[in-house]
């Protein structure tokens, strides 16, 4: 039998939806996760409260380790549109954020999603890692092309943020 103290034991993630009352700590992880863009507080609060549902929290230990906000596109309803990603240090290097993502596309609001998509600056080495090897588990590949550019979208204050399509398709073939 393991002591729950024991040095090599791990503590699963607890994955759930959020809800408005957690604003303020996502907050707070987002801000703790430089290089990531923060939003503001009522963002990160509208986020819990209007899109929970393709929203995901992680816990580990009874603390905040990782946020995943997305939604599914209004005009695109087959498309899951990813926003942010964010790990805690202590959590990093362990597979929660394929699992935050996995967990959003399982979920029914989800089941008629057959494409994940995302934008990701060309420097974001994390974010690269973490699509590709999401795709992987897909037995996708991404499709990536420019998207909001640095001169005529962000004026030169911002990189070029590449859009990353991951087909989701064979999704419902893994599962017949």
């Amino acid at each position: 039998m393991q002591h729950p103290a024991h040095p090599m034991r791990v503590d699963l993630p607890s994955l759930r939806k959020p809800t408005a009352r957690d604003g303020a700590d996502i907050w707070k992880l987002v801000r703790a996760c430089r290089p990531l863009d923060e939003n503001s507080m009522y963002c990160n609060l509208l986020q819990c409260d209007h899109f929970a549902d393709t929203c995901v929290l992680a816990e580990m230990s009874g603390e905040l380790a990782g946020w995943v906000s997305a939604y599914v596109m209004p005009n695109e309803p087959d498309t899951l549109f990813v926003w942010q990603v964010a790990v805690s240090e202590i959590a990093r290097g362990q597979g929660l954020s394929g699992l935050m993502l996995q967990n959003i596309v399982n979920r029914p609001q989800c089941k008629d999603v057959t494409r994940l998509q995302t934008t990701i600056t060309v420097d974001n080495d994390a974010s690269w890692a973490l699509f590709r090897k999401f795709a992987r588990l897909q037995d996708s590949k991404l499709d990536i092309t420019p998207y909001y550019t640095q001169a005529l979208h962000f004026h030169e204050r911002h990189k070029t943020e590449y859009m990353v399509t991951i087909s989701l398709a064979n999704r419902a073939q893994l599962a017949a």
